[in-house]
């Protein structure tokens, strides 16, 4: 019941209409997201970033619902990966995704992988970079601060285009593939991935597209003025602030 008045009320807000029928408060979409954000798969260091990472309006705007399937793209740290079980509920699963590189990397990666998987709605996966194990039939693929790193330098030339093939190929007909990174400035090359750790969105959706997702919405609730889009995403002046984009891709059908 309540997944089914949660589902009504995200349709009637895409109609851009009210929402006016007499159910309980509990089973608007923000009181969804509000449930997800305190429930306790999530640790008190994830609750502490979410006023700064507007992890509500996030999940909002990757429409996520109960019960769906979702896989997290290099999940880092694992914290949008806790939201999203936590979002799906019971029935629903989340497949989180570590490369095996970043694995091999760092120890902090790999122990985030050994943490999700004791969720009991999470799948954990350390495939190659450029080859995603995604499950079939997922309703979202979700990426955060990550994208850029598909064109390090250390990163096969076409990592990419591969990867944004295999979200294709993973999505049902109408999922969606949502993409937040760092903002570099418009007309940047791919070199500033390895330089600043930002991408132009403009080439996220160019690349996004050439695999044959439609642009479906975007937002700028991460959107920092103040951030001049030419400092290093760890330099101490910008850290934790910098102007993010936020693309919503749709795979036709």
């Amino acid at each position: 019941m309540r997944r089914s008045l949660f589902l009504a009320a995200t349709a009637a807000l895409a109609l851009g209409t009210a929402f006016a029928a007499p159910v309980a408060a509990q089973s608007t979409p923000d009181a969804v997201y509000a449930a997800a954000l305190a429930d306790p798969v999530r640790t008190d260091a994830d609750r502490a970033r979410d006023a700064a990472r507007h992890t509500a309006e996030t999940l909002a705007f990757a429409q996520v619902a109960p019960g769906q399937s979702i896989g997290d793209m290099i999940i880092g740290g694992g914290y949008f990966t806790r939201a999203f079980s936590a979002a799906v509920g019971p029935e629903g699963h989340v497949t989180g995704w570590q490369p095996a590189e970043f694995v091999a990397f760092a120890a902090v990666y790999a122990q985030a992988l050994i943490d999700i998987a004791d969720l009991a709605n999470v799948t954990a996966i350390d495939s190659p970079l450029a080859t995603p194990a995604w499950p079939e039939d997922l309703d979202l693929i979700f990426t955060a601060q990550n994208y850029h790193d598909l064109h390090l330098d250390v990163v096969p030339a076409d990592a990419a285009a591969r990867i944004n093939a295999a979200a294709f190929a993973a999505l049902k007909p109408g999922g969606l593939y949502v993409v937040i990174d760092h903002v570099a400035a418009a007309g940047s090359d791919l070199e500033v991935a390895d330089q600043l750790h930002r991408i132009d969105p403009a080439k996220v959706r160019a690349e996004v597209e050439a695999a044959g997702f439609v642009l479906d919405g975007e937002d700028d609730a991460l959107i920092n003025p103040d951030d001049p889009l030419t400092a290093n995403v760890f330099d101490p002046s910008i850290r934790g602030h910098t102007s993010q984009f936020m693309l919503r891709f749709r795979k036709p059908g």
